[in-house]
């Protein structure tokens, strides 16, 4: 009891001092607690073992990706691979599908965590158990060792690549552990995680509290860093070829014929005023008036960590959230208010689309897991409504300059991630 009560003061005090955000909802009401402590959260296991150490992981893993985590009932019926048995080449299948799913929306390039048996509960905390592995380490068991190598290697043949944009690198890691199972369940279990593979870990002496060794101090598991990743990013398209080599300067509020203009492939660089809107936001918005005049406005899909002091509010990240939660509201709200520019992540689907090409709007992909370097873009927060929808789900009015992302869906009907998602579906029939 004493380690859980100081590992919730260590998170109130982390949240407090700008290094998390403020993450924790009621499920029933919406109602952020502001501190990251509620029923449920942390999510916090603990397992005895007879030794004079404390080993202690901490792993941040986004909403993006948990989104993307995924569990199969064997025998299933997989798109393009067709049935997957109870056999490790039904294991196989369900690995490579679980891939396919999660297309750009995870920050691709990922890890994945696989476990294979226990029930619906466990085997979903046997494939997040796999993601404190080094990513260098060798699986006990030689079958599930060749199976982690297959996996390497021809997931990077499917072909969506970076930020889902298309290429060769669409994962960095595949780690899977196996459990015993019922023998009317067979479950495989697929958690996946972003290149930004936020964790930490340490040994401490159980006497002293001293800290005798860091686990994860090399770095391994991380794949790059933020810049270099976010220049990767903007490099691609959907043929792992170069973007279209514009790079085009918009000044918010941006007009229609700016954004007739723009084709997918095409860097932006907004300067001027964006408006952050999450789910709470876009749901409140189709029933109500915004707050302000959005026409040919910027609307940014982000949950910013925010300090505020005696000068005001300050942006410590502002990363990109994963944009297909809005699909049921972003085309409408589009029309609306006459917004010119949606950013996020992992792209959108053919309600969003239409309204982009009806309206005249284009969808921005900036770079997950660079929520620092986005921060950097952000020179003043002007405003804010919607607080108590809590920190990261109001309203932000942001001056930023220098802000690059890439058009991925632009207003002529084109849309690089239908195009990859199609593209890797039919290299997916290969397995």
């Amino acid at each position: 009891m004493e380690m859980k009560k100081d590992i919730r003061n260590a998170v109130v005090r982390a949240t407090r001092d700008g290094k998390l955000r403020p993450n924790s909802v009621d499920s029933l009401t919406g109602k952020n607690s502001g501190d990251n402590l509620g029923p449920g959260t942390p999510v916090i296991h603990f397992e005895q073992w007879e030794q004079d150490t404390i080993d202690i992981r901490l792993i941040l893993k986004g909403g993006g990706c948990e989104n993307k985590n995924i569990q199969y009932s064997l025998p299933a019926e997989l798109e393009g691979l067709g049935k997957a048995g109870r056999d490790l080449d039904g294991i196989r299948k369900c690995i490579l599908h679980a891939v396919y799913q999660a297309q750009g929306q995870g920050c691709s390039a990922g890890f994945i965590g696989v476990g294979i048996g226990g029930d619906r509960t466990t085997g979903y905390e046997l494939a997040k158990q796999q993601l404190f592995r080094h990513i260098d380490d060798v699986n006990p068991n030689p079958e599930l060792q060749k199976l982690e190598d297959y996996i390497l290697e021809n997931a990077n043949k499917l072909g969506i690549g970076t930020m889902g944009f298309g290429g060769e690198v669409t994962l960095l890691g595949c780690k899977i552990g196996a459990m015993n199972r019922l023998p009317a369940s067979f479950f495989v279990s697929v958690a996946y995680n972003c290149w930004a593979f936020r964790r930490q870990g340490a040994l401490i002496d159980a006497a002293t509290g001293d800290i005798r060794e860091w686990l994860y101090e090399s770095g391994k598991g991380i794949s790059m860093n933020a810049e270099s990743q976010a220049e990767t990013a903007i490099a691609s398209s959907d043929d792992g070829k170069p973007a279209s080599g514009r790079e085009i300067v918009l000044q918010t509020p941006i007009s229609e014929e700016q954004i007739r203009s723009l084709r997918v492939g095409d860097v932006v660089v907004i300067r001027g005023e964006m408006h952050t809107g999450r789910d709470a936001l876009h749901k409140y918005l189709m029933d109500h008036d915004a707050p302000i005049d959005l026409n040919g406005t910027v609307i940014y899909h982000c949950g910013p960590v925010m300090l505020k002091d005696d000068e005001g509010w300050h942006v410590k990240a502002a990363g990109p959230t994963t944009s297909i939660r809005e699909e049921p509201y972003q085309g409408d709200i589009l029309k609306k208010f006459g917004i010119r520019a949606v950013i996020g992540k992992g792209g959108m689907g053919p309600k969003t689309l239409q309204a982009l090409q009806e309206h005249g709007a284009v969808y921005l992909n900036a770079i997950g897991g660079a929520a620092q370097y986005y921060a950097e873009c952000i020179k003043k927060v002007n405003g804010v409504d919607f607080m108590e929808f809590g920190i990261p789900e109001a309203m932000w009015h942001l001056d930023v300059d220098g802000f690059a992302a890439i058009v991925t869906m632009d207003s002529h009907g084109n849309s690089l991630h239908a195009d990859v998602s199609k593209n890797s579906a039919a290299k997916l029939e290969m397995f």
